[in-house]
């Protein structure tokens, strides 16, 4: 599983920032593409806890390291600035089902 941690961490360090400014730009693209990698994960075995603890770390990293591009990610970035641990790990899991349900 620390493998898995490694390539999230590399795939978020390493994506050019037009890829980035393409999946960002749009609310409904960032939750498609979530939505493809949540059932990439399935498909490789991981849990819905797993993908939650990886979304956690997505959403981590772009409420630190991104400018919302749109009000939906607003939203979504001060509701992880202002949630402890608990709330943001809950916010995951709800961000992985919407994704998934997206994708559906």
């Amino acid at each position: 599983m620390e493998n898995i941690n490694k390539q999230v961490e590399d795939k978020l360090k390493n994506t050019d920032d037009k890829k980035k400014e393409q999946i960002l730009a749009d609310f409904s693209v960032f939750i498609n593409y979530l939505g493809d990698k949540v059932e990439i994960g399935e498909k490789m075995g991981l849990s819905e806890e797993r993908i939650a603890q990886l979304a956690e770390k997505v959403a981590g990293y772009l409420a630190k390291k991104e400018d919302p591009k749109n009000s939906e990610e607003y939203l979504l970035q001060r509701l992880w600035q202002v949630g402890d641990k608990e709330q943001q790990h809950m916010l995951a899991h709800m961000l992985v089902k919407l994704a998934k349900d997206q994708n559906n």
